[in-house]
């Protein structure tokens, strides 16, 4: 019911005539239109008063309205069908239709009715409407409206019906014999990724309700037909039943009745046939409307101006009509001009969109304007680069005759390095720069020189294994890596180098070598939070509960980058990184000073550390610290936990510094790499002097030496 609260009727006077059904009231005014407001019961009593119509006799100032709402109805059908996009739009059409149809049936069976009954009376026997259709369209003369009527039958009937009604026909079969490929091309896009489910779904509605709408016009065209034949043959039953009731019922001359009887059905007939054509042309324009999109008059207009060489073609063959003797030229001449007119004004637009359209690819074709960095890249480093001198760009090129391209060999240098000290070398960029010499390049950690040499592409570097200088033509130099003796020469002098026992060395490698050592020395300073981050995410499952327990509450994951770079600086291998984490999280159980820690974790790796530095005979040579220089770091270390440090006289550093190059000088001198073995509290003191003059010397403590490694002893400090 409505939600305007209802009036109540006033109380019925005694004596009046009350509705049966007790109540004491009728339906109120805002009670009725509350009903008319509901959508669904408002068509149901539309619907049954046409069947109504059917049945019951209807009077003339009734009829009168129901045909003005009848054109009404049919012109407003007209108009939704011109302005609509797409068809689907106005997928209700069938139904409508049906309804117009059978509103204009019912109106023609109440309208015959009025005329068989009352056609002696007058002209307006049978309503206003049909007395003004019958007097205004035919003058009085019958003869006339019938053969209007019958050309409005027949372009009814024959052109619009019979035409709309095949389109329909073909459209609907069409389109469900499309509906499979359809689907598939859906499917396709929606597997391809081009859409996604929301857009598949709408699309399979949208083909749905096309198929259902075309199948559904095939059928509403019947009832646009049916209701052309139907309006002839009633017009016909009206004609001969009127004459007969006018001679036989009504005293009529058969003039008379002719007359009056005749006028009054083709009224009728006229009055139901203007808006059977008008449906019939708004059912003919949806139908015909499948594939534009847009309105009628846009879509018109646009496709008929597109042309503007057949508007010329149309101005100059009525100017010529105009000119033909008989012919009203005014008329002609008017419209060939307008024309004209618009074929010029259409070429001069087609003109402007070829011209833009052209400035559109000229522009397309221009390459585009190198945007301006932000400010915020200057902020941005680099944490590996090598800068060539021009001469040796044909190093990270293909053509490169002497030797594996620099690129493969980086590749190559980042998954050694991996396997050996566990990390991840980040990318290497490689600029030139005009500024170096033709053969010099520049390696760079954090944009900071670490290290710089001279190559030649072209050539091989050659060098004596004994230290020497190498007996051949060519460029002597100085190796850049570790300072030895070297030369460069031709290819065609490698065969004989080789033959000589010298090593042989193309550029590349010299450069890659170079870059090895430095990235070695320098790996602590580039293992990042994020790296770190990265390697504890890639734990296994066992692992990473490890991690899950001791961060953030008792160490944090920088806590954890300081531990693995102070490994990295002495150059132990963090590939193990789960004995590593067990190391820490037994070490944050009594310290958090991040050095004692590094300390006990490398006691956990003892083993590790014992092999990579035992000699190829398989024992770990070593040169010990005397008892007497123990006691002189342990006296030297004063402080407290954290803030422990060496307070050593200079002059007993210089004897310390020294004593361990002439012990490690007669070690060389028989050819081994010995280990400088301290105590654990004195490693770290020890290490950070040693560092200084032989960075490459390992230094260990007592704690660090496994139980099975094989011991020898080359000497002590």
């Amino acid at each position: 019911m409505s939600d305007v609260p209802s009036v109540a009727a006033p109380p019925a006077k005694t004596g009046g005539n009350l509705p049966s059904g007790g109540g004491g009231g009728g339906f109120s005014v805002t009670e009725i239109l509350g009903v008319l407001k509901r959508g669904d019961l408002g068509l149901a009593i539309a619907v049954m008063t046409i069947l109504v119509v059917l049945i019951l006799p209807m009077p003339s100032f009734l009829l009168d309205l129901f045909l003005a709402m009848s054109i009404t109805l049919s012109v407003l059908i007209l108009m939704t069908s011109l302005f609509i996009q797409t068809p689907l739009e106005f997928s209700s059409f069938p139904t409508v239709l049906l309804i117009a149809t059978m509103l204009r049936l019912a109106l023609n069976l109440a309208s015959t009715r009025l005329i068989l009954a009352n056609g002696h009376e007058g002209p307006d026997a049978a309503g206003h409407v049909i007395e003004a259709f019958g007097s205004f369209v035919m003058g009085g003369n019958f003869v006339i409206g019938m053969i209007v009527f019958g050309i409005l039958v027949i372009v009814n009937f024959v052109v619009i019906t019979k035409g709309s009604g095949r389109i329909a026909e073909v459209a609907a079969r069409f389109t469900l014999d499309a509906m499979p490929g359809k689907q598939m091309a859906i499917d396709a896009d929606l597997s391809a990724g081009l859409i996604d489910e929301s857009e598949a779904r709408r699309r399979r509605t949208e083909l749905e309700d096309e198929s259902s709408f075309f199948g559904a016009m095939d059928g509403a065209s019947k009832f646009v037909r049916g209701d052309a034949i139907a309006g002839l043959l009633i017009t016909f039953i009206n004609v001969i039943g009127g004459i007969v009731i006018g001679v036989v019922q009504n005293d009529l001359t058969f003039a008379e009745a002719g007359r009056s009887y005749t006028l009054l059905t083709v009224g009728d007939g006229l009055v139901s046939q203007i808006p059977a054509l008008i449906v019939s042309t708004a059912a003919g324009l949806l139908v015909s409307k499948a594939g534009v999109k847009g309105a009628a008059d846009k879509a018109l207009v646009s496709q008929l101006s597109g042309y503007p060489k057949a508007l010329g073609m149309s101005s100059g063959v009525m100017v010529i009509m105009s000119l033909l003797p008989g012919m009203p030229m005014i008329p002609f001449l008017a419209l060939g001009g307008l024309a004209g007119w618009l074929a010029t004004k259409g070429n001069n637009v087609q003109k402007r969109q070829e011209m833009e359209k052209v400035a559109a690819e000229v522009e397309a074709a221009q390459p585009a304007p190198v945007p301006e960095p932000p400010i915020t890249d200057a902020l941005k480093m680099d944490d590996l680069r090598i800068e060539l001198g021009y001469a040796l760009l044909p190093l990270i090129n293909s053509e490169s005759v002497t030797g594996d391209q620099l690129t493969e060999q980086i590749k190559a240098l980042r998954r050694q390095l991996a396997f050996d000290l566990g990390v991840l070398m980040p990318p290497v960029r490689i600029l030139d720069n005009v500024q170096l010499g033709a053969n010099e390049y520049v390696i760079k950690v954090k944009e900071v020189e670490a290290g710089k040499g001279e190559i030649h592409a072209n050539q091989f570097m050659v060098m004596d294994p004994q230290g020497k200088q190498v007996k051949l033509p060519g460029t002597h130099t100085t190796e850049p890596t570790f300072g030895l003796p070297a030369t460069w020469v031709d290819p065609s002098l490698r065969e004989d180098a080789t033959l000589k026992g010298y090593t042989v060395v193309d550029p590349a490698t010299v450069m890659s070598t170079h870059l090895t050592e430095i990235l070695r020395a320098n790996v602590s300073e580039l293992l990042s939070y994020a790296d770190v981050q990265k390697l504890l995410q890639e734990l296994p499952e066992g692992q990473s509960k490890l991690v899950d327990d001791i961060v953030p509450g008792q160490i944090t994951i920088s806590g954890i980058q300081r531990v693995l770079q102070m490994l990295l600086a002495e150059r132990v291998s963090v590939r193990d990184l789960s004995t590593i984490l067990e190391g820490i999280a037994e070490a944050v159980g009594f310290t958090r000073n991040p050095q004692v820690i590094t300390e006990h974790v490398r006691a956990r790796l003892a083993r590790q550390i014992c092999s990579a530095n035992q000699s190829p005979a398989g024992y770990l040579p070593l040169i010990s610290l005397t008892p007497k220089w123990e006691q002189a770091f342990a006296e030297a270390i004063v402080g407290e936990g954290d803030d422990r440090h060496l307070a050593m006289a200079p002059s007993k550093l210089q004897e310390f510094v020294a004593q361990v190059r002439e012990a490690f000088e007669k070690a060389a001198m028989v050819g081994e790499a010995p280990v400088l073995l301290t105590s654990a509290a004195s490693r770290p003191f020890v290490r950070s002097i040693v560092e200084r003059f032989r960075a490459h010397t390992t230094v260990m403590s007592q704690s660090e030496i496994h139980t099975r490694a094989r011991l020898k002893t080359i000497g002590s400090v």
